[in-house]
């Protein structure tokens, strides 16, 4: 059994323990059994961070000393490299991240490119002048400026805290707001580790404070509701998300949602590298238990019976290749929790309840040993009002649809509550091109092309969020417009 230090809460300055001294247990997924204690906050807590965060915005020049921000955070992202090991093994014990994924996006992805954060930062336009107007008779010299919201409430998932806290926070703090991270239950210690890394670069007394406790909703209710709290920056499920937007409406305060998908690739008749595309559509990473991950495999009819035979011997293969904990190669480990374990085998279950055809897996891997495992699971002859095709599973399950031709395809990419994710593959670039123009959604890959990236803006359509992460348009989600008039005398 691992064991990683015990987490505490990071509040107006100080780690400490939770009211009480009040913990909670941190299952590992690879095992099942506890790896860590974690600080379980209070609303007393909630109420002490938030309070300690206003105050920091408003009584100190963290939102008007743009020299000491950048000082400060640059000492943060440097501690951050330097707990690369330590992160890696947080990644691994809590998160269940197998190695491979450990070294892509859940840790040396984001660190690896969290110092262009900096470049895309400079590149902000503070003031801008519009130059002198007479309207009304009155000549005015006008500017407009952007400026830090205020204080914002960070809420985070467990299938990629590293990397998703990074896209919040070291946006956020560079402009000049002060923050509160509420991560999720599953995931405490990857949260923790900030508060301990400002304690040791000095931040500011509550610029940033971190808020773990076991309860799933009481923290982040408390974030939503306050009025003291002026955006809410959330990454999960779209269920959450609606929450929040009902709650935050009362006090009409900003939110950025990066929510669910249930994203599809279309591989057309005249890929070049048919086969392989199609092997390549396993969903593996991570165990999919990513928000862009495609789960929706579109082929054409006239080549469906050679994409699945393509499949079965695909999957056949890597049964054998995922679960071990210490191969650099492999990129699936364990879902997150038995709760999640449990939620994608009913959607197993679900499937063949409605007609698919399970081609590989669909069960739970007793084999791995005692934590949440689920063998990469496929579905074929599925169509798309089915419930697997449907929902979000946020497990390694693929669906796959035939369609008849690109009209067809098209329509049944955009069929679909959710947009965040796609994938288009042909042979003809101009063809795909015009395909992934038609597809409503935030982001679409063109021949395995990456649209994600940290310069680039990140979010979807439809259900699956409001805003964007990352590049210069994540940055201004963080910033709010003002319009100064200044009277010229006649």
């Amino acid at each position: 059994m691992a064991t990683l230090s015990d987490g505490k809460l990071y509040i107006d300055g100080k780690l400490r323990d939770a009211a009480g001294g009040k913990t909670y247990d941190d299952i590992g997924p690879w095992t099942g059994e506890v790896i860590a204690r974690a600080a379980d906050a209070s609303a007393e807590d909630m109420e002490e961070a938030i309070a300690a965060a206003r105050r920091a915005f408003d009584e100190t020049d963290w939102p008007t000393n743009p020299a000491k921000r950048r000082e400060l955070v640059t000492k943060l992202v440097e501690k951050l490299k330097a707990n690369r090991d330590r992160l890696a093994e947080i990644a691994r014990h809590e998160v269940g991240s197998a190695p491979g994924a450990t070294a892509m996006a859940q840790v040396d992805g984001p660190l690896g490119f969290i110092h262009r954060l900096f470049d895309i930062f400079d590149q902000i336009e503070w003031e801008k002048p519009m130059g002198d107007s007479t309207t009304f008779g009155l000549k005015t010299d006008r500017i407009v400026v952007k400026e830090p919201i205020g204080v914002v409430g960070v809420i985070t998932p467990w299938n990629a805290p590293l990397y998703i806290s990074i896209g919040k926070v070291i946006p956020a703090l560079l402009v000049g707001c002060t923050v509160v991270i509420k991560p999720a239950p599953d995931t405490p210690l990857m949260s923790a580790i900030w508060g301990e890394l400002a304690d040791e670069v000095g931040l500011p007394a509550g610029v940033l404070n971190v808020v773990t406790g076991s309860d799933p909703a009481l923290l982040g209710e408390m974030l939503t509701t306050d009025p003291r709290i002026d955006l809410i920056s959330f990454t999960g499920s779209t269920g959450v998300g609606k929450r929040i937007m009902e709650k935050g409406s009362a006090t009409l305060k900003r939110v950025f949602l990066e929510l669910g998908g249930k994203s599809a690739a279309i591989v057309l008749e005249d890929t070049p590298d048919f086969a392989m595309t199609v092997a390549q559509s396993i969903v593996c990473f991570h165990a999919g238990q990513g928000c862009a991950t495609i789960t929706r495999l579109l082929v054409p009819r006239s080549r469906y019976e050679e994409a699945i035979a393509v499949l079965e011997q695909t999957y056949a293969y890597y049964a054998t290749m995922w679960g071990n904990p210490d191969d650099p190669a492999n990129v699936m480990g364990p879902l997150i929790s038995a709760r999640q374990r449990d939620r994608v085998m009913s959607y197993i279950e679900s499937g063949k309840a409605e007609g698919a055809r399970l081609l590989a897996g669909g069960n739970i891997a007793i084999d791995k040993g005692a934590g949440f495992f689920v063998e990469p699971t496929c579905f074929v002859d599925v169509t798309n009002d089915m419930k697997i095709a449907r929902e979000e599973i946020f497990g390694p399950v693929l669906v796959v649809i035939p369609f008849e031709d690109d009209e067809d395809a098209i329509r049944i990419a955009n069929d679909s509550d959710y947009g965040l994710s796609g994938a288009v593959r042909s042979g003809n670039p101009e063809r795909a091109l015009r395909i992934a123009r038609r597809i409503r959604s935030g982001t679409i890959s063109i021949n395995g092309g990456l649209p994600i990236n940290v310069d680039l803006p990140f979010g979807g359509y439809k259900q699956s969020g409001i805003g964007k992460e990352w590049g210069l348009e994540g940055f201004h989600e963080y910033l709010a417009t003002k319009a100064i008039g200044v009277g010229i005398a006649a």
